[in-house]
């Protein structure tokens, strides 16, 4: 089962054993264009986070190579995030042996690809177990999958260096706090892409990932700075006002309306998987990029009716005037892969298989500063004449077997050689054969890539007629829509404005794009009129900017697509 609490005392009994060597690993959380990277050390039950930092990079090579130099992380393990990886769930019977688990386990994946007309063999797959809090006669299977192409390009990378673990960040993310037994919490980490760890009674129980991410807000402050570096800086130099704090100020207003949509995206989602679960969610824990933002744990509690919110912090870090846990957080990601090296948190989801070379380093341990002396015989005599040979003595048993065994290995040998030459001589002519029937089949396959051409050139042909008259009842179908719609919307609003707001204009911009000015003495009130428009989807791809201020009238601009 996935209980930290079990796999920390497992880890620590394993580390009792080993002795009190400390150990330490360079954790590596990579995205597009950012790598996060912290050094941990651990000796016992003390961890010590040596060195960590945020690196942005145009080569990825170059970047690893620059923060392994660095932190002088040249011969010690490294661990890095999985990538595009693939969540699926399965229920099995928690009667079942066993031994039986991982064969049923995958034949509920290979149901699931053929259902997807995937290659199951494509995929290198891990799982984990977590009990199932509705049945109890059943086990929930967490089954993540990778596609093995991708998986060992990110793993070639690291040829050069001793990479010795590769996690998904939401199998890992879990490592960096300890969680109440009686409290069930969501750890919602916003990177490159957001990912939501549900964690039940301190069990790992669902992942849910969320498109929306940093990435989205990075891009779109980038283009006005021209500085991926710049943009991050201005992200975590962001604050965000809930409706109670003061007054926008002017020189906000312009990043909150490229941070406010994302944040409001991701704090939809969250809230509809708090509102979907059956268990309830007593605290959301913030991590990642997204974390860095001021106020967003004001800014999720004031949404999240009856749920705490607060920023996800290391456990090992001891508070004090002189550290700023707010750069520990800025790495929760690297230091949670750290501790996956460190043999902490959840067995078995590292996706990098052992090699005879990832071993070596354990089995070759050479003790410095000590050296054994060989006995010398008892009879100091026999010292000189250990290798002597006298030729007029004649042979014993032991020399004449020793004689006839070297020259069975002579006679091996030559029948070896010449065997190899028989079959390299047949390898050779089935080489050519070989070669001859793949011109043939080649010449072949060009005839047919010449009908194919011309069935192309064919099926173009009709598919641009029909083409051709599917726009044009389109256009016809859009025309006779776009007649109804607006009177449609009118009305639609009508019956969804609060009452203390006023539409001020109401503009079709493009044939379905409406812009739609607002105004009310509250910030609540137009946050009703918004939230309203998207879930009565009166608008589709609903975006409203976070408002002007004049006097006591707050003006909020909505726009969306007519459905």
């Amino acid at each position: 089962m996935i209980n930290m609490k079990k796999a920390k005392y497992i880890n620590e009994v394993k580390n009792i054993k080993k002795g009190a060597k400390m150990s330490t690993c360079l954790g590596l959380y990579i995205e597009e264009s950012i790598i996060k990277y912290a050094k941990v050390s651990k000796e016992r039950d003390q961890i010590k986070v040596e060195s960590y930092g945020v690196n942005f990079y145009d080569n990825l090579d170059q970047a690893i190579k620059r923060i392994i130099e660095e932190t002088y992380s040249y011969k010690i393990p490294i661990s890095i995030n999985l990538t595009d990886e693939m969540y699926n769930y399965f229920q099995i019977f928690a009667l079942l042996n066993k031994k039986d688990l991982p064969k049923a386990i995958k034949t509920e994946f290979e149901a699931y690809c053929g259902d997807k007309n995937y290659n199951p063999n494509v995929f290198e797959t891990r799982y984990a177990l977590t009990p199932n809090t509705q049945d109890k006669d059943k086990i929930k299977v967490i089954h993540i999958s990778a596609n093995k192409i991708e998986l060992n390009k990110r793993i070639q990378r690291f040829n050069s260096y001793r990479l010795q673990n590769v996690e998904p960040i939401s199998m890992s993310i879990a490592n960096i706090s300890q969680f109440n037994e009686r409290e069930n919490s969501l750890i919602v980490n916003i990177e490159e892409k957001t990912i939501v760890t549900t964690i039940l009674n301190q069990n790992i129980y669902n992942v849910q990932q969320i498109e929306i991410g940093s990435q989205d807000i990075l891009d779109k402050i980038n283009l006005k700075e021209n500085s991926y570096q710049k943009a991050y800086e201005i992200c975590k130099e962001t604050t965000i006002y809930t409706s109670e704090g003061r007054e926008l100020l002017s020189q906000d207003t312009n990043y909150l309306e490229d941070v406010m949509p994302a944040l409001y995206e991701i704090l939809g989602q969250v809230r509809n998987i708090i509102n979907e679960s059956i268990d309830k969610i007593d605290k959301v824990y913030i991590t990642g990029t997204g974390a860095l933002i001021n106020n967003i744990d004001l800014y999720f509690e004031e949404y999240l009716e009856k749920v705490r919110c607060e920023i996800l912090k290391p456990n090992f870090i001891k508070i004090s005037p002189e550290i700023n846990i707010k750069d520990y957080v800025e790495v929760n990601s690297a230091i949670s892969l750290a501790l996956s090296g460190l043999n902490q948190g959840i067995v078995g989801m590292n996706f990098k298989k052992n090699t005879l070379m990832d071993k070596l380093p354990e089995i070759l341990k050479i003790e410095v500063g000590g050296s054994k002396k060989l006995k010398e015989p008892k009879n100091k005599n026999l010292k000189s004449n250990i290798f002597t040979v006298d030729f007029n003595i004649p042979l014993d048993a032991i020399e004449k077997s020793m004689l006839r065994s070297f020259f069975g290995v002579i006679i091996l040998f030559f029948v070896y050689c010449g065997f190899s030459s028989l079959i390299k001589n047949q390898i050779q002519q089935k080489k050519i054969e070989a070669e001859d029937f793949i011109m043939q089949t080649n010449s072949q396959m060009a005839l047919i890539d010449k009908d194919i051409q011309e069935l192309q050139n064919k099926t173009n042909e009709y598919t641009t007629k029909i083409n051709n008259l599917q726009e044009l009842n389109e256009k016809l179908e859009e025309n006779t829509r776009m007649k109804k719609s607006i009177p449609i919307l009118l009305n639609k609003l009508m019956y969804i404005m609060p009452d203390e707001v006023q539409i001020t204009s109401i503009v079709n911009t493009t044939q379905k794009h409406i812009e739609i000015q607002a105004q009310s003495k509250s910030y609540a009130q137009l946050g009703y009129l918004t939230t309203n428009i998207k879930v009565s989807e009166v608008l589709l791809n609903v975006v409203s900017t976070s408002g002007q201020q004049d006097n006591d009238i707050i003006t909020i601009k909505i726009e969306g697509d007519l459905p």
